[in-house]
């Protein structure tokens, strides 16, 4: 194996590995609200949960069907309705959550090392997988970090921290390692 091909396969593997975790992030803040918080927004030009969902879900839709063969923006894609209230039901809002990661790990598990310096279109302009990707890493993480902002919001005292609890770092230092070295 080369050593390109394998950069491109750690590539992918760590991709998916983002995406799993970002996944999981975001399905333990849900698992933390309450159905009535899913329809609440901050103010009157913030996200609900519930348009974050369909939004991710109508993204994921178009840009990882037919990844490599056609342009990421379908045209059957109605943007703007995704910022829309429907009312969906929580089961409906996760369905679609649900769906939008299935077709997105599918695909991902679907491309090869050869595949990461191909070229694919979104928009009408050209990426290599490799940009598309990681397009989608940082629009994923944005979104998820406003679901755990809000699902932590709405969950006030209630909530159970996703990573490390103020106050109790020191317990999660590696033995020998001068605290200001490590990154988090």
């Amino acid at each position: 194996m080369s050593d390109n091909t394998l950069v491109a396969q750690v590539f992918l593997q760590e991709s998916i590995r983002a995406f799993e975790n970002m996944k999981k992030l975001a399905d333990k803040a849900f698992a933390q609200t309450e159905d009535a918080h899913f329809y609440l927004t901050l103010d009157e030009e913030s996200n609900s949960l519930e348009l974050l969902i369909k939004h991710m879900h109508g993204n994921m839709l178009s840009r990882w069907t037919d990844f490599l063969t056609t342009d990421g923006e379908k045209e059957t894609r109605q943007r703007d309705g995704e910022f829309e209230s429907s009312q969906y039901t929580r089961e409906e809002l996760i369905s679609l959550w649900e769906e939008g990661w299935k077709v997105l790990f599918d695909t991902l598990h679907a491309l090869t090392p050869d595949d990461v310096l191909r070229t694919v279109q979104i928009r009408g302009e050209g990426h290599s997988v490799l940009q598309a990707i990681q397009r989608q890493v940082s629009h994923y993480g944005y979104h998820v970090g406003q679901i755990v902002l809000l699902s932590e919001h709405w969950a006030n005292h209630h909530w159970e921290t996703l990573s490390i609890a103020r106050g109790q770092s020191k317990a999660f230092k590696p033995s020998g390692v001068p605290l200001s070295s490590n990154l988090n």
